[in-house]
């Protein structure tokens, strides 16, 4: 249903965070290329992502919030490519199938994320004083902790929308 949009094909305003996506991995991948259905959808993904990219968190800690929000919601597509973000980073074997696999992390700083970011989503955002100072006890700050909300949001709407679109 959701074309495979070329940058010949996609709508104007796409083709420039297109034409970006192009630059940065060589090629365009099929989820770029079904966003692009919807300019601000994809634009809004890019920047959120980027900036999410940008947070004090460490690109672990980072990965492992993507993780957990893609392999909660399914996205294959998700999964793959952070997957292989996680191996370009040198990350563990163990803590990779653990994260593909919803299972608890054998890295306790990454687990405690982990944990985190199911409660932020468990509980929209509502989670209790003891989970909030669990989390800050494993060395992450209240900044962290927002942006943790920053990264669900990002890839909530990126799976979402992936899943959608089949990509």
């Amino acid at each position: 249903m959701f074309p495979d949009h070329t940058l010949e094909t996609a709508p104007e305003a796409s083709r420039r965070s297109m034409e970006a996506t192009i630059k940065k991995f060589g090629h365009l991948p099929t989820a770029v290329a079904r966003l692009a259905t919807s300019p601000e959808l994809l634009d809004g993904f890019l920047k959120l992502s980027a900036s999410f990219e940008q947070t004090t968190l460490d690109p672990f800690a980072r990965e492992t919030v993507v993780m957990t929000v893609a392999t909660r919601n399914g996205c294959d597509v998700c999964i793959e490519l952070h997957t292989a973000k996680l191996k370009r980073l040198r990350a563990d074997g163990g803590v990779i199938e653990a994260l593909r696999s919803q299972q608890p992390v054998p890295d306790e700083r990454l687990e405690a994320i982990r944990q985190f970011t199911l409660a932020v989503l468990e509980t929209a955002g509502g989670v209790d004083d003891e989970t909030l100072r669990t989390f800050l006890g494993h060395g992450y700050t209240e900044r962290n902790a927002l942006e943790v909300v920053m990264g669900i949001g990002a890839y909530t709407m990126s799976t979402l929308a992936n899943r959608l679109t089949r990509a």
